[in-house]
């Protein structure tokens, strides 16, 4: 199995996509536990699809989690304010639409530090979101 994101997806820079193994709901529901059991607050979860059927619309399932952590950002956002835009940290769970598999898309942590020009002391307050979410979608 690829963790590479569909050939079909056009991905900005700095986004990376990986695959679950797992079902959609199991998917957000293990990436929500996982927020909690690391002391994280999911800020909010957002459910595109669902928002969409509310309307009329069609959208294969689609959610977005935001979370972090006050005590880990608000160092982050003293030294570049602007990074503010870009937290809290979020997550997309998404299908597919050619082969119906499940897909994890955040936006890299390296990436932030690197165009928000953090010190490397404090992208560690960031970085552990990778192998959380990596931890949460593989067995």
């Amino acid at each position: 199995m690829s963790d590479q994101t569909p050939a079909d997806l056009n991905a900005p820079e700095g986004i990376v996509s990986r695959r679950s193994v797992y079902a959609f709901s199991e998917t957000v529901t293990r990436i929500e536990r996982a927020l909690t059991d690391k002391g994280l607050i999911l800020f909010a979860l957002i459910d595109h699809s669902g928002e969409a059927q509310r309307v009329g619309l069609t959208m294969p399932e689609t959610k977005l989690l935001i979370f972090g952590s006050p005590r880990a950002g608000t160092p982050l956002m003293l030294v570049s304010p602007l990074l503010a835009l870009d937290l809290p940290l979020k997550a997309l769970v998404w299908r597919d639409t050619t082969a119906g598999h499940v897909w994890v898309s955040y936006t890299s942590p390296a990436w932030l530090a690197q165009r928000h020009h953090i010190p490397a002391d404090l992208a560690k307050n960031i970085a552990g979101m990778e192998p959380l979410i990596a931890a949460a979608i593989q067995p």
